[in-house]
């Protein structure tokens, strides 16, 4: 309808497993109301994928969401149909990071002047500025799906430091990695960008978004020594990988902002952010599920089990992004607090310069 975007989810993955799949599940259970699934591309489990891991699985989702949606499946954006008058289109870009500016360019042709791109977008900052470029000279606009600029515990942390002399605001993002060589060795391997383009990513997303940071506008950055820690160590490959299993920072801009982020790979499955006086006393903290959340959490694992149990946590955040995004796309709505592609260049940027820095002072 004229309300609803035309939605092209690109890259489902295996259901359960991929978070295309999620998005998926969303949008078919009726979740984000601006948003109508029409199409589903995956080339990899129609194509080389079918018959190996998971494409069993993957064959019996296409099978009944076919059958009880009428969402038409393809190997390519190619095949496509041509966009028919009137209709907006939206690209929803969920495949593996390193393809993204091919599907980028794809989704362009195929008629989308609306992407949404998951974080951090591309691997590198060359290639997401060259894919901003891109899209600036087609007309199109590409949104993040940086989920936590639209989550509650991130709003209400901001609300409370805003009434707070002196507030001092840390985003704590943690994960369930067992602290043990093997475990982190295979964390490290498989996430081989490291932490802070991929972990703590949403972090410094949040800080470009709502605390003026960029590469020019940081004075100083502060690793605290105490908390932080780096480790080389073999991934299943027998290759050695460096990175922070887990770090805690302090920036401060040159207008004067101040801000801290923590990330610890093995710090359990609650993320939270606190305000803190400038005693360092903890004055409020918000966490991430919080009760309303554990509640829809009970609720999404009987009836999804075994997937991956961060997306109940996020559930009502995906949902969020996802439709103010095809809002925008149907109706010229402006996608309130959602990232633009002009931010995560800027955060990408942003960890570039960190990482160097952040290693130095834990050397």
């Amino acid at each position: 309808g004229k309300e609803q975007a035309e939605v092209i989810l690109v890259g489902c993955g295996c259901p359960l497993r991929g978070m295309g799949w999620y998005h998926a599940v969303q949008m078919l259970g009726d979740e984000c109301p601006h948003a109508k699934l029409c199409y589903i591309v995956e080339p990899w489990f129609m194509g080389a994928g079918a018959s190996g891991p998971g494409g069993a699985e993957f064959a019996e989702f296409q099978k009944k969401t076919e059958a009880d949606h009428g969402v038409g499946f393809l190997k390519s954006l190619a095949e496509l149909p041509p966009l028919a008058d009137g209709v907006q289109r939206l690209a929803l870009i969920s495949g593996r990071t390193g393809d993204n500016p091919r599907l980028m360019s794809e989704a362009i042709k195929a008629g989308c002047k609306t992407i949404y791109l998951e974080k951090p977008g591309a691997p590198t900052v060359a290639e997401l500025e060259a894919m901003k470029k891109e899209a600036g000279e087609e007309g199109a606009t590409v949104l993040m799906g940086y989920n936590k600029n639209v989550c509650k515990y991130v709003s209400k942390t901001r609300d409370y430091a805003a009434g707070v002399d002196g507030g001092h605001v840390t985003f704590v993002s943690n994960n369930t990695y067992e602290p043990t060589a093997e475990s982190l060795g295979e964390c490290f391997e498989r996430n081989a960008e490291g932490m802070l383009k991929n972990m703590a990513i949403h972090e410094l997303a949040l800080l470009v978004s709502f605390y003026d940071v960029s590469v020019e506008n940081i004075e100083s950055v502060i690793a605290d020594k105490e908390f932080s820690s780096m480790q080389t160590l073999k991934g299943p490959s027998g290759k050695e990988w460096t990175d922070f299993d887990k770090i805690k920072f302090t920036i401060k801009t040159k207008t004067g902002k101040e801000v801290s982020v923590q990330a610890d790979r093995c710090g359990g499955d609650t993320s939270y952010a606190t305000v803190t006086n400038t005693t360092g006393e903890e004055l409020f903290r918000h966490s991430m599920p919080d009760e309303e959340d554990l509640a829809n959490v009970s609720v999404l694992e009987a009836k999804y089990p075994g997937a991956m149990p961060y997306f109940f946590s996020q559930d009502p955040d995906y949902i969020t992004v996802k439709d103010r995004v095809a809002n925008f796309c149907a109706n010229g709505v402006e996608a309130e607090g959602i990232a633009t592609i002009d931010i995560a260049c800027e955060t990408l940027r942003v960890a570039e310069y960190l990482v160097p820095v952040l290693q130095d002072q834990l050397k």
